[in-house]
């Protein structure tokens, strides 16, 4: 393990003297000027991390980048670049003797994915396995991955946890799904692997500084974001797809996670993913409850004083009733919980908003 050396051409003795009893590593982070992607920039470098980023901007802005360095104080390596290009992945490997990778970089959005299926896999199936295969060349074997709660499909019943029956409603969610088993059969077939299979619920909220924040190219493809450009005004209105669901109010119910609490479960992770502990593992990371859509647009008015305007619509493809974690399973392995709240979501997902209202287009450093 390339953390344990005992000071590395990428491992301050200062940092060693400061925090004898932690492992500082060199992580390469794909994806990481996006929206979790940046937000677990801030966590590693804040914790002593080297960080070296690679992302193709393909719905992040380079912007980002400069926020993180300046929340943290500190600095990192920006590349840009496509996971499915060999030759940058062989480039970056031969440059930095990388400790870890977490892998962020893939499309996410559901409703794309329905109707740009070939899309998905192409870029978040073939990405993941040239990763991988140039990660076995350079003898990099310890990946966190980026997966998703869709891998549960419909569940039979909540508060999903980790053994819960696996199957999807959505090629998005099946490109989550198939990745997942590519990773435990490379594991099977390689125990010094080391995997973590991270299946988030709803990451949401901004940093608390409203520097770094969710930030899509065109219209918002996910919740809380749309709810915050009908806000300021950038959006007319909100649709609201579905109101004849069998929940409390009849829209869709969903474990909404702070994408800070979501952040801080990466770096529990990989410290969790050590070389006497290798494995394929998976965790949840959830609140452990659920909030229907109403409820996330009353909570936003009462944070935001501003009226939310939406009209009902009807379901989307691909879309469930409800979805929320059963978080013990990480909590007692990972000692990781999600600690902020609804009113702190609202608030921050508001600062990011109000401050940034083109996005990382409303100023530059």
């Amino acid at each position: 393990m390339h953390a344990k050396r005992e000071v590395s051409n990428h491992t301050s003795f200062i940092q060693l003297l400061l925090r004898p009893n932690q492992y500082f590593m060199k992580i390469l982070v794909t994806g990481g000027a996006g929206y979790i992607g940046s937000h677990t920039c801030v966590e590693l470098l804040n914790t002593g991390h080297d960080v070296v980023v690679l992302d193709n901007l393909c719905n992040s802005s380079p912007t980002a980048i400069k926020r993180v360095e300046k929340i943290t104080g500190k600095s990192l390596t920006f590349v840009e670049g496509d996971i499915r290009d060999e030759h940058t992945l062989n480039s970056l490997m031969k440059t930095h003797q990388f400790d870890a990778v977490m892998h962020f970089a893939g499309l996410k959005a559901v409703g794309e994915s329905c109707t740009m299926p070939l899309k998905y896999y192409d870029n978040n199936i073939s990405g993941t396995i040239t990763l991988c295969r140039v990660m076995a060349e350079h003898n990099v074997k310890r990946l966190i991955f980026s997966s998703s709660a869709t891998v549960y499909g419909d569940p039979h019943t909540l508060p999903i946890e980790e053994n819960f029956p696996l199957s999807t409603t959505n090629p998005y969610g099946h490109s989550k799904l198939v990745i997942e088993e590519v990773l435990r059969e490379l594991y099977k077939s390689d125990s010094q692997w080391n995997i973590a299979l991270l299946r988030y619920f709803n990451p949401v909220g901004a940093h608390p500084s409203g520097m770094i924040g969710e930030d899509p190219n065109d219209i918002p493809n996910n919740l809380l974001p749309y709810i915050s450009q009908v806000a300021i005004g950038k959006l007319k209105q909100l649709q609201v797809f579905g109101s004849d669901y069998p929940t409390h109010d009849g829209t869709g119910v969903r474990d909404y996670i702070h994408v800070v609490d979501l952040a801080r479960g990466h770096v529990k992770a990989l410290e969790r993913l050590t070389d006497d502990n290798q494995d394929c593992h998976v965790w949840n990371l959830g609140v452990g409850k659920g909030y229907s859509v109403l409820e996330m647009i009353h909570a936003f008015e009462k944070a935001s004083a501003k009226t939310v305007h939406y009209v009902v619509t009807d379901r989307r493809p691909g879309d469930i009733a409800a979805c929320y974690a059963h978080p013990e399973k990480a909590e007692r392995e990972l000692g990781w919980k999600a600690e902020y709240s609804l009113d702190d979501i609202m608030a921050h997902a508001w600062k990011w908003q109000s401050e940034n209202p083109q996005g990382y287009c409303s100023m530059e450093l």
